[in-house]
C-alpha cells in the first residue's frame, strides 16, 4: 500500500488555493512595486524600499500560507509530507531522522522568494579544492568534471572502492556555487569521494563542438557515469541533480532504467513540469527577480561561446531573448533538434517518467518554490512507486530551505542530503529490500 506518510500534515494541504482575498493581492501588488523600487530607485532610498519589501512580503507569506491549509490551520514549522511507500518511509525514518524532524524556516524569511534570494546572498561557501579533468565525448566534445578525491577518507582508505558522489548543478551553474560546495562538504565528511559534472560551456573549458546541454538530453551524463564507472568500477555511484540538473538526472534513470550504472538518486527542487515552471517565472515579481537574472546569465554564456555557436544560431536573435521561454525558443530547441519550444519542455518535463526508474530516488521540494509549481508535483505518480519518495515542504524556496535566525550554516537540505547519501552507501541492501529492489535488477 502507498500514501502519504506525514506526521502532522495530510496531502490536501499541499494543494494551494484559489482564494482571491482582497488583502492577498494587496500585499502581492506592493511586493511588485517595492521590489521594481529596489531595483530603480537611487541608492539613498534602495534601504528604506528593502525593509518595506520585508516586511510586505513577511505578510504575503502569512496569507498565501492559509490557502496552503485546510480549515485545520497554518502548515508553518510543520513536518515535511513525506510521499512514498510504508517500507521506503521506514528506512528513511530509520536513517534519515530529518524528515520526521518539523522544519522551522527563518522566521524574518519567509516565503519562497526571500528564501531563494537571501540564499543566494547570504550562504557561506566551503573551502573546496578541486582536480579538474577533461574528457571528450562522441561527438568531438569535451565536459569538465571538478573532482575531490578524498584521498585522506579514513572510512574508505582505498580509492578503487571509495563510493562516489556525481553532482549535476543548476540552469548556469558549475561546481562553485554555494550549494555544490556544501554538497561537496557533506559528502566528503563520511568519507566519500565527489565529482561535479559540469555542463558544457560553463566549467572554463571551450565549446569544442555548437552543443551545450539541455535537461533533455542525457547523452552526456551517460558519458560522464560511463567514464566514472570504468575508473572506478566496484566503487558504488550516486546521483545527486540540483534543479535542471536534477531533471537531467530524473530524465537519465527513467531513460536508462536498470542500465544506469547509479545506486540511487536525489533531486533538490526539481522543475517538475518545464510548461508550469515557465508560466510561473513569467509573473511580473519573478521575472523582476529571477527569470531576468538567469536569461542574462543564459547570454553571457552564449556570448563566450559566440564564435562556435553562431555556425548554428542567429547569436544576435537569441542576445534578445527576454525570458528562458524566449531562450529556449530561439536557442536550445533549436539546437537539439526540436520542432518547437512546447515540445522541448513535454520532453523535458521529468514527473510523468518516474515509473520508468528503478532505482531509490528522493526528491525534495517546497510548495513555495517560484521555479517549481506544487500544483505540477507528482504525488499521485509517486504514491504508486516503491522506489521514489517525495519531501516536500511549505516553505523553503528554489534551492534555499533556510533554517535558523542567521542562516549561514547548514540548512534543511543541506542535513537531507547529508543523511541520505550516508544512508545509500552504508545500508545499500536494506534500501534495496524497501524499495522493492532485486540484486539482478540491477546492472553497472
Amino acid at each position: 500500500m502507498h500514501e502519504f506518510h506525514q506526521c502532522d500534515i495530510r496531502s490536501d494541504m499541499l494543494v494551494l488555493g484559489v482564494g482571491r482575498g482582497s488583502t492577498r493581492w494587496g500585499a502581492r501588488a506592493l511586493i511588485s512595486l517595492l521590489a521594481a523600487l529596489i531595483f530603480f530607485v537611487p541608492c539613498s532610498t534602495r534601504l528604506v524600499c528593502l525593509g518595506c519589501f520585508l516586511v510586505s512580503h513577511r505578510c504575503e507569506s502569512i496569507s498565501s500560507c492559509a490557502f496552503l491549509t485546510p480549515s485545520s490551520g497554518l502548515v508553518s514549522f510543520q513536518r515535511p509530507a513525506l510521499v512514498c511507500s510504508e517500507a521506503f518511509s521506514a528506512f528513511l525514518f530509520k536513517h534519515c531522522p530529518v524528515v520526521a524532524e518539523r522544519f522551522s524556516p527563518t522566521p524574518w524569511c519567509w516565503g519562497g522568494r526571500l528564501q531563494t534570494l537571501v540564499c543566494a546572498a547570504l550562504k557561506s561557501r566551503p573551502p573546496v579544492s578541486y582536480r579538474n579533468e577533461l574528457i571528450r565525448t562522441v561527438d568531438g566534445g569535451q565536459i569538465s568534471l571538478d573532482w575531490v578525491d578524498n584521498q585522506a577518507s579514513v572510512t574508505y582508505p582505498e580509492s578503487s572502492t571509495r563510493p562516489t558522489v556525481l553532482i549535476l548543478p543548476g540552469i548556469t551553474g558549475n561546481s562553485q556555487q554555494s550549494y555544490v560546495l556544501h554538497a561537496v562538504s557533506q559528502a566528503t565528511r563520511h568519507g566519500y569521494r565527489c565529482v561535479v559534472f559540469n555542463n558544457r560551456g560553463l566549467g572554463g573549458e571551450e565549446l569544442l563542438t555548437p552543443v551545450t546541454y539541455c535537461a533533455a538530453n542525457t547523452s552526456d551524463l551517460e558519458c560522464v557515469v560511463q567514464h566514472v564507472k570504468g575508473l572506478y568500477p566496484t566503487a558504488p555511484v550516486l546521483g545527486a541533480g540540483v534543479s535542471l540538473g536534477g531533471m537531467v538526472l530524473l530524465n537519465y534513470l527513467a531513460r536508462k532504467h536498470t542500465e544506469s550504472g547509479l545506486v540511487a538518486g536525489i533531486t533538490i527542487s526539481v522543475p517538475w513540469d518545464a510548461h508550469k515552471s515557465s508560466d510561473s517565472m513569467e509573473e511580473p515579481l519573478n521575472w523582476l527577480l529571477f527569470n531576468r537574472h538567469i536569461t542574462r546569465c543564459l547570454h553571457r554564456a552564449v556570448t563566450r561561446h559566440r564564435k562556435i555557436l553562431e555556425k548554428v544560431v542567429d547569436v544576435d536573435y537569441v542576445l534578445k531573448a527576454r525570458t528562458i521561454r524566449e531562450f529556449d525558443e530561439r536557442y536550445t530547441s533549436l539546437i537539439f533538434g526540436y520542432n518547437s519550444c512546447m515540445d522541448y519542455y513535454r520532453d523535458a518535463s521529468p514527473g510523468k517518467k518516474l515509473p520508468s526508474t528503478a532505482v531509490p530516488i528522493l526528491c525534495l521540494n517546497a510548495a513555495d518554490d517560484p521555479f517549481s509549481p506544487q500544483t505540477a508535483f507528482p504525488v499521485s505518480v509517486v504514491q504508486d512507486l516503491p522506489n521514489v519518495a517525495l519531501v516536500l515542504t511549505s516553505h523553503g524556496g528554489h534551492i534555499a530551505f533556510l533554517q535558523g535566525f542567521f542562516p549561514l550554516g547548514e540548512s534543511y537540505m543541506e542535513r537531507l542530503f547529508g543523511q541520505f547519501v550516508h544512508a545509500v552507501f552504508e545500508h545499500q541492501e536494506e534500501m534495496k529490500r524497501a524499495c522493492g529492489i532485486k540484486e539482478e535488477q540491477m546492472k553497472d
